[in-house]
């Protein structure tokens, strides 16, 4: 077989499997969140955060999600035991908070927590720190190394996690 035949068949079915895993992100998001909190895409967070260095993140996950992987400079808010009370030192009302979990829905509720107690810019990150790390951002560790381990949370959804070593 032509090299070249072979490379294009290798980029198509990459290209595929990639709108594959995107379109599934896509479906999981339509069917648990009601989007009452607006979604900022991967580029659109990444540009935010070059013209707005002061963006805070907040991981809506599991303490032991948060220790295995998170995007660099967020805050732990936590999920089941997320208050209010234990991040307010962290955030001010008037900051751009984003929001994420794995895909975006345990960080939509988060979110609509915020907004309730009056924070006004409040973005949720569309499908999470897996699409952030399928797209090929990095993301570290406790130690605040970079890692290729992700916290896929469950199997159910760790299937939306594309690279990198899956971690239960």
């Amino acid at each position: 077989m032509n090299i070249r035949l072979l490379w294009l068949a290798f980029m198509l079915l990459g290209l595929s499997f990639t709108s594959w895993s995107q379109s599934q992100i896509e479906k999981a998001l339509e069917r648990y969140n009601s989007n009452s909190v607006e979604y900022i895409s991967v580029e659109d967070l990444i540009q935010l955060r070059k013209s707005n260095p002061k963006v805070k993140l907040l991981d809506a996950r599991e303490p032991s999600e948060y220790s295995i992987s998170h995007i660099q400079d967020a805050i732990y808010a936590g999920y089941d035991d997320f208050t209010l009370e234990a991040i307010q030192d962290k955030i001010s009302k008037n900051d751009t908070i984003v929001v994420y979990c794995s895909i975006g829905v345990r960080s939509e509720n988060i979110g609509e927590e915020l907004q309730d107690a009056g924070y006004s810019h409040v973005y949720n990150l569309y499908g999470g720190i897996f699409d952030w790390f399928n797209k090929g951002h990095k993301v570290f560790d406790q130690s605040e190394k970079p890692t290729e381990r992700i916290h896929s949370y469950n199997r159910f959804w760790g299937k939306y996690l594309e690279r990198g070593q899956k971690v239960y």
